[in-house]
């Protein structure tokens, strides 16, 4: 039976892949950071479903998680998914610089650093790489410069490796979600909600906030259930040969098309209608 590392596993489009794959026989070595979310996703997942305390940005928990694979798939790890992220959002000259680092630090060097720790194993198996990634990856929009920053990253990480390890026979996609209706909306909403507007700026920025929760809100509205990122996750992994990208949502389809189409110019109005600004 195939094995697979999934990390994000606790909510989400984590948790749905990793069910979804202990259920089609997989071997699912779900990463996460709290103990009690490993119990209740072996819980629903049954036996197949190992948790593995495993927080990207903790290279100690890579190498750890690297030797567990080792221990339960010697002959090599079938698919690796990087699928943990964060999302900051707000106009990008309030954001503190701290918290940019830690969006780049989750969501792009911490799957850099654990497809290096996993590749000799990816490499035994001619196992697959899936990256989680989103539109927001193609198409940036105003007050999400720090997640769309990740995720045009994580495309590029994404393209060079599909290249790069094509001779060691491990095939890459990037998987590109619109709308989600995952808890990732519910932290957004409350960190726009404490976006903190100095006086001197309240012209430019002081109707962000409401702005941005109308948009959260009807963003979560419309996504697409995790369950079906997950479909689409698995019927990567086991295609004959995976494709270089999977566009996912009516939303994320629309959104690149206006993007092709339309001047830069042009969208960025659609775009200020759209946000209320």
């Amino acid at each position: 039976m195939p094995t697979a590392l999934i990390t994000g596993a606790s909510t989400g489009i984590g948790r749905a892949t990793a069910l979804r794959l202990a259920a089609s026989g997989w071997t699912v070595l779900a990463g996460v950071r709290k103990a009690a979310d490993g119990e209740a996703l072996r819980t629903a997942g049954g036996e197949r479903v190992i948790p593995v305390a495993l927080e990207v940005t903790d290279q100690a928990q890579i190498e750890q998680a690297a030797e567990r694979v080792n221990e339960i798939a010697p002959g090599g790890l079938d698919a690796l998914v990087n699928n943990a992220g964060i999302g900051f959002g707000g106009p990008l000259e309030l954001l503190p610089i701290d918290d940019l680092r830690s969006q780049l630090e989750v969501n792009v060097l911490g799957p850099v650093a654990l497809t290096q720790a996993m590749l000799p194993a990816l490499r035994r198996a001619g196992g697959r790489i899936v990256f989680v990634s989103s539109v927001g990856g193609r198409v940036a929009m105003a007050f999400t410069a720090p997640y769309a920053a990740s995720k045009h990253a994580v495309e590029a990480i994404g393209d060079a490796l599909r290249v790069e390890l094509r001779s060691s026979n491990v095939q890459v996609a990037l998987i590109e979600p619109g709308s989600v209706a995952t808890p990732i909306w519910d932290k957004s909403r409350a960190q726009g909600e404490g976006l903190s507007v100095p006086a001197e700026l309240t012209d430019q920025y002081g109707h962000v906030a409401a702005a941005m929760s109308k948009v959260l809100k009807d963003t979560e509205r419309r996504g697409i259930s995790p369950e079906r990122v997950a479909e689409t996750i698995e019927g990567a992994l086991t295609a004959r040969r995976m494709k270089a990208r999977y566009l996912i949502g009516r939303d994320a389809k629309a959104m690149l098309l206006a993007k092709r189409l339309l001047p830069d110019l042009v969208f960025d109005r659609v775009a200020r209608r759209a946000l209320g600004v």
